[in-house]
């Protein structure tokens, strides 16, 4: 990826660039943090045969690094804006109505949440391992478990979840959740 704190790998190892969406926006956001996720798996599915042919070099260091702070940060965050500002204020829009299937979706997409994290610090001990330079092997059918299960957990989001936000939720229940967003990462809106 060519986005600010990482850099490039030869031949297509890491992507060039991605969508990004404002707080202000908040569901677009978190759009467009689905597509950094997509980035950094496609980084994860080209690094094992990276590793293969090349070890722990210089750039499979820094790629294996930068998909460590990605998901360390980023995607940590991601699920926590779902969990503890998206997820609740969904369920909140529906009261004094039947509830159930939301209630069902957000349990479901809370659980692989945690899935999604559990695999991921599986890999994270291998690529922390390459980052200091130890040529480690990365499975790829571990890699492809992580990658799998979060192309169908955005999809789902991205599919049912989102357009029903943008569909239930108020303007200033968004706004809530883009401050909330903001305030997770420490950032500060301009006076």
């Amino acid at each position: 990826m060519t986005t600010r704190g990482m850099s490039r790998l030869p031949r297509g190892i890491q992507d060039r660039s991605l969508p990004t969406g404002g707080f202000e926006v908040p569901l677009e956001m978190l759009s467009a943090c689905h597509a950094r996720i997509e980035g950094q798996c496609a980084t994860l599915r080209r690094l094992a045969p990276h590793l293969a042919s090349h070890g722990a070099d210089e750039h499979a260091r820094s790629a294996a690094a930068a998909v460590m702070r990605y998901f360390d940060t980023a995607a940590k965050h991601h699920h926590e804006d779902e969990e503890k500002d998206l997820f609740p204020a969904l369920i909140e829009s529906m009261a004094g109505s039947d509830p159930v299937c939301l209630r069902e979706m957000t349990q479901g997409l809370a659980a692989e949440h945690r899935e999604l994290e559990a695999r991921w610090q599986q890999l994270r001990a291998v690529l922390e391992q390459i980052a200091a330079g130890h040529t480690a092997p990365l499975n790829s059918d571990e890699v492809e478990a992580l990658v799998r299960l979060y192309e169908r957990h955005m999809e789902r989001e991205e599919q049912e979840l989102l357009p029903m936000a943008a569909r239930l939720l108020s303007d200033e229940e968004l706004e809530r959740i883009g401050r909330a967003m903001r305030e997770r990462r420490g950032i500060e809106l301009p006076e």
